[in-house]
């Protein structure tokens, strides 16, 4: 009987444990057929010498859900069957739970009142949030749900938005860099709004802790700023994990963030000191991403601004698959919607997408690309006003200029002239 595997690399290795002289090209003393000759030529591309079958894929595929085409005779048509595809392509839609709400912690603050909460998504999952309601309320009020970015930190999530006064050393440097040094859901709440931001899977208190780590402790207020970096390395390592696990459970990730979303305004239209006609919502980069899906998903969602995530997929396929996490990449949806298609079921709710020109993450004639689609399906839909595209000359960040146009632009949509 030949050797196993197994037995062959035994043997093979026994040669140089003992210090003796192994044949410098092992592989060519195997007297194996050379492998035919092939050009290699830069690609530039993330896949490789793998990018041109994978780009002609992609290239071949026409988004056969698109309202742009010629399936769809009504805007209704394309919303109900475009969001289908969605929900099908997340492969997740538990059954709808009670949230049953539990008020864990209130802070009055001179403004406002900041509430954190734990409230219930699914049968599995138990959702931290914080609530910012603002002082003297005499009416309900507009509300913004606020959806955290990515930037590589897992350890903190809804923290990313909010101004505690006194932040955690890593958080004031996080919003310096991605929020200019104004977290958003603050903002809004001194602007008038009811503001909720909750953690998404994965992130702040949902975030994986390994054994390993377990000495740490789970409380951050005791992480030193060496602490978090260890600790978002573990969990950047962990996202390819999440992504296996869940597919052996039938599941997506991005299809679990989005269910929290769209329950989030579940339980946001259940509080007494929100207009449930006036909620909106809006995030930077995976905020951005996140926003997306909840605009064009949740017909609640009355106004909706994007930052900061917006592209067509094609162009992305050569150079910019490695910039971005594993939760924004959704199984066979791109078979049939673009992600400019997936925001434009928002129609004919407003819409505003701020893109950075000098994005690292998307290629700019992507993000070009996917503002022209957006506004021919608002056209089609009759509701070309209720969209705007804004090109801003910054890298991948939220800047006040920013901020200050998407606050305007809520606040035309979402409060009473």
């Amino acid at each position: 009987m030949g050797a196993t595997r197994r037995e062959f690399l035994q043997r093979a290795a026994v040669p140089a444990a003992l210090g003796l002289a192994v044949t410098a090209d092992p592989v060519r003393a195997l007297d194996l057929p050379i492998d035919a000759p092939r050009e290699l030529k830069p690609t530039g591309a993330d896949l490789g010498t793998n990018f041109t079958p994978v780009n002609e894929l992609a290239e071949a595929n026409r988004f056969a859900y698109s309202f742009l085409g010629d399936r769809f005779k009504t805007l209704d048509e394309f919303k109900q069957a475009g969001r289908e595809k969605v929900f099908e392509a997340f492969a997740y839609r538990p059954a709808k739970v009670d949230p049953k709400p539990e008020v864990i912690e209130r802070t009055e603050l001179a403004d406002y009142t900041r509430e954190k909460v734990l409230f219930s998504t699914s049968p599995q999952f138990r959702v931290p949030a914080y609530v910012l309601i603002p002082k003297g309320l005499k009416k309900p009020a507009p509300a913004i749900v606020d959806l955290h970015s990515h930037g590589g930190m897992f350890v903190f999530g809804k923290e990313k938005v909010i101004d505690f006064g006194k932040n955690h050393p890593v958080m004031t440097d996080y919003h310096e860099r991605n929020y200019d040094g104004r977290p958003t859901a603050t903002a809004f709440v001194r602007r008038g709004y009811v503001v909720i931001v909750i953690d998404a899977f994965m992130f702040g208190e949902r975030r994986v802790m390994m054994d390993a780590d377990a000495k740490t402790g789970w409380d951050r207020t005791k992480y030193t700023a060496a602490d978090v970096q260890q600790l978002n390395a573990k969990c950047r390592a962990k996202e390819s994990t999440v992504v296996k696990g869940l597919t052996l459970a039938g599941l997506t990730w991005p299809g679990i963030v989005t269910w929290d979303d769209i329950r989030t305004v579940d339980y946001l239209v259940s509080r007494p000191e929100v207009d449930p006609k006036r909620i909106g919502c809006l995030g930077v980069s995976m905020g951005g991403h996140r926003t997306l899906y909840l605009a064009g998903l949740d017909d609640r969602i009355a106004a909706a601004c994007v930052t900061g995530f917006m592209s067509t997929v094609r162009p992305m396929v050569k150079a910019h698959l490695d910039t971005h996490s594993f939760v924004h990449f959704v199984p066979h949806l791109h078979r049939w919607l673009d992600l400019p298609d997936v925001v434009s079921l928002a129609a004919p709710r407003a819409l505003l997408v701020q893109q950075c020109s000098r994005d690292g993450l998307f290629p700019l004639a992507g993000m070009k690309e996917s503002v022209e689609v957006i506004a021919k399906v608002y056209e089609k839909a009759g509701s070309k006003e209720q969209f705007t595209g804004r090109f801003y000359d910054v890298p991948h960040k939220f800047t006040k200029e920013m901020q200050d146009d998407c606050f305007a632009f809520l606040d035309r949509h979402l409060k009473p002239a």
